[in-house]
């Protein structure tokens, strides 16, 4: 009785004084602070509109952490199209919260993700939300932002002004937390980032995208990214699909297993494309699956039992 009485204080104490770790943007990679790459692996939600909308609860975080092992969830704010940010900010806000809230109680890292491929024409209102999001959730060593999604093709001179524009608004109010900076061609070209980096701000990583079986997106594309991680440019991979750009395609397990292999070999962080029952190749879900979670393997898509197969690897 007394041992377990005197293991039970120890635990209790260690538990006490057990801090999460924060996100460090660090050479070629992602890390915690004990100076070990974070190589987290988890999954992103789809547009917080359309059919993914209604997979925005705390019972689906339960499910993606309890059963695919996820340990990062990327919160994809829809900001341009339909009932986006920029139309409907109170259906977003409440939308969104309920998740990061639960991820932040279940102890996962959440990427909150200003989703608009056109940030630089919404960049006053990017400003207020990261604003009103860097105050309530400044405190959580958890919370890492990701402020523009996918540029399309422009230049990288316009993706740096927005960054430095969006930067020193979460620095206000959250001095610490990782913050992932987009580049152009859909957050390919981060080649051409590692050659004019930002500069003057801390803790800052680059986030690629990456569509395994898309035809551009094969040999001539990780070798862009190889060069850019060996130059020593952070990189977080924010999100990937199995199939192809336009989130359908083909499913190639080979070209999957290079990219997979890829991401192993340099122990980068990333999220998988994307929690929605869509009929698409990238879609974690087969059409009709329960909005609260609790999938059995009859719901997932063969994209999703892949990606619960990888996560569940890993997690052992």
């Amino acid at each position: 009785m007394k041992k377990s009485f005197l293991f039970l204080c120890l635990l209790t104490t260690f538990s006490a004084f057990a801090q999460p770790s924060r996100l460090l943007a660090g050479k070629g990679n992602v890390y915690l602070e004990n100076g070990k790459p974070a190589q987290l692996r988890g999954i992103s939600f789809s547009w917080s509109i359309w059919g993914g909308a209604k997979y925005y609860n705390p019972n689906v975080v339960d499910h993606l952490i309890d059963d695919f092992k996820a340990k990062v969830l990327r919160v994809s704010m829809a900001v341009e199209p339909d009932q986006g940010y920029l139309k409907d900010p109170e259906l977003q806000w409440t939308r969104i919260i309920p998740v990061v809230e639960r991820c932040l109680e279940r102890g996962v890292y959440v990427i909150m993700d200003w989703h608009d491929h056109h940030a630089d024409k919404n960049v006053e209102t990017a400003k207020e939300f990261f604003e009103k999001f860097s105050k309530r959730y400044s405190h959580s060593p958890f919370i890492v932002y990701e402020i523009w999604n996918e540029p399309e093709r422009i230049d990288w001179s316009i993706i740096k002004k927005y960054a430095e524009e969006v930067i020193p608004v979460i620095r206000k109010n959250d001095p610490y937390n990782l913050i992932v900076v987009g580049s152009s061609t859909w957050d390919q070209d981060i080649d051409i980032v590692a050659k004019d980096p930002l500069l003057g701000f801390h803790n800052i990583a680059y986030s690629f995208h990456f569509y395994a079986s898309e035809p551009h997106h094969q040999e001539p594309l990780r070798k862009r990214a190889t060069e850019a991680i060996e130059s020593g440019l952070p990189v977080f991979v924010t999100e990937w699909g199995v199939g192809e750009a336009n989130g359908d395609g083909a499913f190639d397990l080979e070209k999957n297993k290079a990219w997979m292999d890829w991401m192993e070999k340099y122990q980068l962080s990333w999220a998988n494309w994307n929690v929605t029952d869509k009929k698409e190749t990238t879609a974690l879900l087969l059409p009709g699956a329960p909005a609260n979670g609790k999938w059995r393997n009859k719901h997932l898509s063969p994209s999703g039992k892949y990606i619960r197969e990888v996560l569940r690897k890993h997690a052992k």
